[in-house]
């Protein structure tokens, strides 16, 4: 189980708003995720927990999503946690930290 940060930056486009660009990679996302693929927008990355090798075929078809839409270039950030030691997931990341926070 892997969780995956992805930011997919259309460039070339003359535009200064990304949002339509973000929602053909979210649509992908929507049509193509398995059962076994969570998911969710943040406001800087989508965060996706699952399969990695899955993950790396959703994340190819969101930046030809993008590309789809128009973008000319494509500037991509995926950071990944492939744990594997033990299950975890988004929340259980999330809890940890604020756990040590005392919240």
């Amino acid at each position: 189980m892997a969780i995956v940060a992805v930011s997919i930056a259309p460039l070339g486009t003359g535009e200064t708003s990304v949002s339509r660009f973000v929602a053909a990679a979210e649509r992908v996302l929507q049509e193509e995720a398995p059962p076994g693929v969570r998911y969710r927008l943040d406001p800087m990355f989508t965060t996706l927990e699952g399969d990695l090798a899955t993950i790396f075929r959703l994340v190819q078809r969101m930046e030809e999503a993008v590309v789809a839409e128009g973008a000319r270039r494509v500037d991509m950030v995926i950071k990944v946690d492939d744990r594997r030691d033990r299950p975890s997931s988004m929340e259980a990341k999330v809890r940890s930290v604020e756990e040590k926070l005392g919240r």
